[in-house]
């Protein structure tokens, strides 16, 4: 393996490096939360100032740096599983050395913290307890029913909150927001440990499916699923028409459609499948902010 990892070229590196650390959802958290800024805390005429707001690069940067953290310990404490769920796509001891992974994992933690303590306390609060948060699930939390998926979904939340935080604007939007990303975060979680039961099982996780069974799990989902439809229904009463209607034709039809699949699903393909729609909801459900 050492010999392996010496011959890898630099392209390889790089491209196993942004696989590591979930680039693409990365990218996901840094425009959630310019959307934010832009649609739900500033005003219409303040679009491009945000974009040279360097208080806001700051927060963002922090945000994600903390996440790429996160992934990173993840797959650390995740190699012999992912053996078994993800075996191509494995990076930690095929592409990096192990300790390595975890020199890394200590600079982005380390900048991330830094680039907080210059905003607020506040933030650098929030940010600290992310880190050690996404530590604990990685190490322990994961291998627990239910207990690990609820974790994920508060992380998520936070990235919102933490907006929050620094920004008094507009709170009680970021909350109704926050409320969205963790449903729909905790319903993905549990999708994933669905997929990778096989895994999971053979090194003594003790996650919801394996402890209920992937029937009993579907009707846990199901449950947060009809909370959060009620959620998304009751906007109607509270926010204006144009973002109730967006939600209804645009956000909903996916929802259902997940509900109709999971149903059916049996198969790893198709939990990939259900996994991968979450994750196009949460992009509409970003979407949905330039309709406040």
């Amino acid at each position: 393996m050492e010999a392996f990892i010496q011959r890898v070229t630099l392209k390889h590196r790089i491209n196993a490096f942004m696989r590591l650390i979930r680039f693409n959802n990365l990218l996901i958290i840094g425009l959630t939360q310019y959307m934010i800024k832009i649609c739900l805390i500033d005003e219409p005429n303040r679009l491009w100032a945000n974009f040279t707001d360097i208080h806001l690069f700051m927060l963002v940067s922090s945000t994600i740096l903390i996440a790429a953290a996160g992934y990173i310990i993840n797959d650390y404490y995740d190699i012999k599983i992912d053996t078994i769920n993800k075996p191509g796509r494995i990076v930690i001891s095929k592409y990096l050395r192990r300790r390595a992974a975890l020199a890394i994992n200590f600079g982005l933690n380390l900048l991330a913290l830094s680039l907080a303590w210059m905003l607020s306390i506040g933030v650098f609060l929030v940010t600290f307890i992310s880190g050690f948060l996404l530590w604990w699930y990685s190490n322990q939390l994961k291998r627990l029913p239910l207990v690990g998926n609820a974790m994920i979904a508060l992380l998520t939340a936070l990235s919102v909150l933490v907006m929050a935080v620094y920004y008094p604007q507009n709170q009680d939007l970021l909350v109704i927001f926050a409320i969205f990303a963790f449903f729909i975060t905790l319903v993905r979680e549990l999708v994933k440990d669905m997929e990778d039961v096989q895994g999971d099982a053979h090194f003594g996780c003790q996650t919801l499916p394996i402890v209920w069974g992937i029937r009993r799990t579907k009707n846990v989902i199901y449950v947060f699923l009809g909370i959060f439809i009620v959620i998304l229904l009751s906007t109607y009463l509270s926010f204006p028409r144009k973002f109730a209607f967006y939600l209804y034709l645009v956000v909903l039809p996916p929802l259902l459609l997940f509900s109709v699949r999971l149903f059916r699903a049996d198969t790893r393909k198709e939990f990939a499948f259900l996994s991968n729609l979450c994750k196009w909801i949460m992009v509409l459900g970003v979407l949905s902010m330039g309709l406040v």
